[in-house]
């Protein structure tokens, strides 16, 4: 299964649903200047939150794209789940919608602040869906003879 690597701010929302989903984590660091170096080892699932309050050359944190600016990071996202706010209107989850695009992967879901028992199960299914797919696309293919 997918390591889940997220962004959290100080308000912990984003780290409190992960905490939900019960899988191994990395927290992306809170200090911009301890990202340098912060590298994940294996296939990831990226969580994230949308910044700016609805302008969306902001939504990214900076943590995040500091994050993805090393190629090895990039290279190992293979979904994004983006959390945020239904008050920021058609930006809601934006961020999410930028770093999929970007790294031409899927955005897997989006959640509202902490998410619901259902987002969880959800999320749950989604990310063993995707695994199944990742695990299959990389089996070498039988030969009968």
């Amino acid at each position: 299964m997918f390591e889940i690597v997220y962004f959290s701010s100080t308000s912990e929302n984003t780290k409190r649903f992960v905490d939900k989903l019960g899988l191994e984590s990395k927290r992306i660091p809170l200090l911009t200047k301890d990202v340098e170096g912060f590298e994940i080892t294996a296939p990831s699932v990226l969580v994230l939150p949308t910044y700016g309050g609805g302008e969306d050359k902001r939504a990214v944190p900076i943590q995040v794209i500091k994050f993805l600016n090393d190629p090895v990071n990039r290279n190992l996202i293979a979904g994004v789940i983006a959390t945020g706010n239904t008050n920021f209107g058609t930006s809601y989850c934006v961020a999410g919608e930028i770093v999929a695009a970007k790294l031409q992967v899927p955005l897997l879901y989006r959640v509202e602040i902490l998410g619901t028992p259902h987002d969880i199960q959800e999320v749950k299914e989604r990310l063993q869906t995707l695994w199944d797919r990742q695990q299959s696309s990389h089996q070498s293919p039988a030969f009968s003879s």
